[in-house]
């Protein structure tokens, strides 16, 4: 099963006045049914326990339990370091380091990153369909 990684502030979370993103729902539920799912957030290096606190603000409890099967990630210095390049993936994010994107050319992965940008129309649904193909 293809691997995806997960940012939340600007992905799954509107960065100002936050509050969860149009369309978020149907998103998580696509990917969790879909993906082997992995936050690469700082919210979470290594436990979620915070991570699901804090997304419980936001989010109804159907919606949190679907979320508890993303798994946690741990990295240092570059989200990079918590991906795992020998299998298929996504990484969903709104913005990543040129230093990260230097990795992901290295690897000849660059086309695996999906930068989300939440003030575009639609933008969660128009990811799904790409994610879908």
């Amino acid at each position: 099963m293809k691997k995806i990684y997960l940012d939340i502030d600007g992905v799954l979370l509107t960065k100002k006045n936050i509050h969860a993103a149009q369309d978020v729902e149907q998103l998580i539920n696509h990917l969790i049914l879909n993906f082997d799912c992995y936050w690469l957030t700082t919210h979470c290096k290594g436990s979620t326990f915070y991570l699901l606190k804090m997304l419980s603000l936001y989010f109804s409890n159907p919606i949190i339990r679907q979320l508890e099967k993303v798994k946690p990630t741990t990295w240092n210095t570059l989200k990079t370091e918590a991906i795992d390049f020998t299998n298929d993936f996504y990484w969903l994010d709104d913005y990543v380091l040129e230093s990260e994107r230097q990795i992901l050319k290295q690897n000849k992965c660059e086309a695996k990153l999906i930068l989300v940008n939440l003030d575009n129309k639609n933008e969660l649904i128009n990811i799904l369909q790409i994610l879908q193909n």
